[in-house]
């Protein structure tokens, strides 16, 4: 029997997972406005579909994925799709990767689809288990990690050029 989070449950969940949350958003769009739409719409439509979540202990990988939704609607919506990296993941040493090859990568993250950006961001920036991505992406594991590692090919090919 599946046990349901009540509508204070919710609160607190989203409450916990806000900057995570936001940071997937923001890896969508280029702007704090637009990744602001995408976190009220995401939490609207989980609130809404509330019962549809029938394991509290995943709630974060369902609201990723409702988050990744309200993403992609917002894109198709506006007709863009550019990757932009959160502030809080620049800042590595300087010297770890040149400013040309960090330009040079985020230029082809830019040319992915955006199921493969999304493989990007949770493996990458989100630091998600090959498990978890499959779980938010309703993908076999072995499909997650074949099409991850052929984007990284496409990005290794994309920046190399």
């Amino acid at each position: 029997m599946s046990q349901h989070l009540t509508k204070k449950q919710f609160a607190q969940y989203m409450e916990n997972g806000k900057a995570k949350f936001y940071r997937l958003a923001f890896c969508y769009v280029k702007n704090e406005h637009d990744a602001l739409e995408i976190i009220s719409e995401a939490t609207y439509r989980g609130f809404i579909h509330l019962n549809k979540l029938e394991k509290p202990e995943f709630f974060d990988t369902w609201m990723s994925r409702i988050i990744i939704n309200c993403a992609y609607d917002l894109l198709k919506k506006q007709k863009k799709y550019e990757f932009v990296v959160p502030d809080d993941s620049l800042s590595e040493p300087p010297d770890a990767v040149s400013i040309d090859e960090r330009i040079d990568l985020y230029q082809a993250l830019n040319t992915l689809h955006p199921e493969e950006k999304t493989l990007i961001i949770l493996k990458y920036f989100e630091d998600r288990s090959f498990r978890e991505i499959a779980e938010t992406m309703k993908l076999p594991e072995s499909t997650v990690k074949t099409r991850l590692y052929r984007t990284i090919g496409k990005l290794k090919e994309a920046v190399s050029v």
